[in-house]
């Protein structure tokens, strides 16, 4: 894991946070809006849109408690606490996005809607049946066991609960483009197909509400996104420019694709 460690390591985390918050023309000192962070605080492909649409898709009530695997800086857990007003754990592997998150959970003012825990995807430290609902986005490719990875996420899960997630899957040709978004090289990425995907799933239960590709529309949609602005993923994400030109090189090329599912836990 040093290597997926390093690549996910960001010191002073939250001095950046908060000199790009001023940057931008934010008081640090006066509570902030959860949207006022979207393009911070959403590491994954889409950024803050796909995990809008995410949110339309999964149907996450305000009773609901829900589990965001790889959360980041959680910033998807501020927007499902603040929109919907449910209650979110938030698991983490790395240490000084665990700090970014709960300081931003602090200046939002929704450290008592959301608790960030730092830990391992592959044994989540709940026990069976906790969660309504499972939330993840572009983590699985950072796992090698995906059978365990989902079967935790069963374990979880209460019977009926859902597992909403957007995912980056394997395309027609090896990956060959690096660093990526989530791998500096390839001893860290673990894509599979969409297909595998779905098997995988259905071996632990689950069944398919949704699954669809999106990569056509998120090239479509990508240069739309771009904002000039102090807050942006470049914070805290190193070479941001070249992972992101490598990770929208290799979509445009078919060597990965992005898919967005919701199951149901039997």
């Amino acid at each position: 894991m040093a290597g997926l460690e390093a690549h996910y390591s960001a010191g002073d985390i939250e001095a950046r946070i908060l000199a790009a918050i001023r940057a931008a023309g934010l008081n640090p000192e006066q509570r902030l809006l959860p949207e006022e962070l979207g393009a911070l605080d959403h590491f994954h492909t889409g950024g803050v849109r796909a995990s809008r649409e995410l949110l339309a898709l999964a149907q996450i009530r305000a009773e609901d408690r829900v589990l965001d695997i790889g959360a980041g800086l959680a910033g998807p857990a501020r927007l499902l606490a603040s929109a919907l007003g449910c209650r979110v754990d938030c698991l983490e592997m790395s240490p000084d996005f665990c700090a970014g998150a709960v300081l931003l959970n602090r200046l939002t003012g929704l450290d008592e809607r959301i608790v960030v825990h730092e830990g391992n995807a592959l044994g989540l430290p709940f026990p069976d049946d906790s969660f309504d609902v499972v939330w993840m986005q572009n983590v699985g490719m950072n796992i090698a066991d995906k059978q365990t990875l989902y079967g935790e996420i069963c374990r979880v899960l209460k019977p009926g609960g859902r597992y909403a997630f957007q995912e980056i899957a394997a395309g027609r040709a090896a990956t060959s483009y690096f660093p990526l978004p989530w791998a500096t090289d390839p001893a860290d990425s673990f894509l599979v197909s969409a297909e595998e995907i779905r098997s995988l799933l259905g071996e632990r239960g689950f069944a398919a509400e949704r699954f669809e590709d999106t990569s056509e529309a998120h090239l479509n949609m990508a240069a739309a996104d771009a904002a000039p602005s102090p807050l942006t993923l470049g914070v805290y994400v190193d070479n941001l420019a070249q992972k992101a030109g490598n990770a929208r090189r290799s979509l445009q090329e078919g060597q990965i694709r992005l898919v967005r599912a919701v199951f149901r836990a039997k």
